[in-house]
């Protein structure tokens, strides 16, 4: 992934070079990347990679899934609070993850632990399961589970 948006730069520097301008324009520099991309579209195959404006699509839609559930369970958690009377079954379960490597454990256990509501407590040392604490565990774990599953697909798509 870092070559191909290495040659993409590389080939808009090119096609400014190319246009022999006398001064450095940004119009120039942009249509010589957006070209570029188009090059490394058709030449990604040779890379042995998925093409690179893929995975930035999917880190974007990871962000913003991230800040939807952020916002749904902001909203839970605040409608909890803002109860007269507090009813919540705080408690611990495991949660079997498929992902594998640091860093796909350590973006999702970072994810469900900034979401309000619930806290990633553990981890196994093989990495392939979490112990979570959520704050209702009765009425919330079917949506935390969907959460989960839902990181865990964006995750995938963006590191593999």
């Amino acid at each position: 992934m870092p070559a191909q948006f290495l040659l993409n730069l590389c080939i808009a520097l090119l096609w400014v070079m190319f246009k022999d301008e006398d001064v450095f324009r940004l119009s120039t520099f942009v249509t010589g990347y957006l070209i570029g991309i188009g090059i490394v579209f058709l030449m990604y195959r040779f890379f042995g990679n998925k093409f690179y404006l893929f995975r930035v699509y999917a880190a974007i839609k990871l962000i913003i899934l991230f800040v939807s559930e952020l916002l749904q369970s902001s909203l839970h958690v605040m409608k909890h609070i803002l109860r007269l009377d507090i009813r919540i079954s705080p408690g611990i379960f495991k949660y079997e993850t498929e992902l594998k490597g640091d860093w796909e454990v350590t973006a999702l256990a970072l994810l469900l632990t900034l979401t309000p509501g619930s806290v990633v407590m553990e981890v196994t040392p093989e990495g392939n399961a979490f112990y979570i604490h959520g704050m209702d565990v009765k009425e919330s774990k079917d949506m935390l589970l969907k959460s989960l599953k839902k990181f865990e697909k964006a995750i995938m798509e963006v590191s593999r």
